[in-house]
């Protein structure tokens, strides 16, 4: 299965209770603007084979950041980010 990291970042969307997820889950206090931001740093700076389809959502994992994203494959929604635990 083919993905399409450009796709992936070109159609990235949020909902309003991701912002407050993200904060509380990576610890930070960051603006709107500053998540959607960092959430692009973290796609773009992702090598495509940390980028993994399962299921309904992709996995995007950044080992620089130590984080993994979990986005809708439908829709390119961010459902949420964690912290990579080492």
């Amino acid at each position: 299965m083919n993905i399409n990291k450009k796709e992936i970042i070109n159609n990235i969307c949020y909902t309003e209770l991701v912002y407050g997820r993200i904060n509380k889950k990576l610890g930070i206090e960051f603006s709107r603007e500053q998540i959607e931001n960092l959430i692009l740093k973290y796609l773009e700076e992702a090598n495509l084979e940390n980028f993994r389809k399962t299921g309904k959502n992709y996995y995007v994992s950044n080992t620089e950041n130590n984080v993994r994203l979990t986005i809708n494959s439908n829709t390119f929604r961010i459902i949420t980010v964690d912290r990579i635990k080492k």
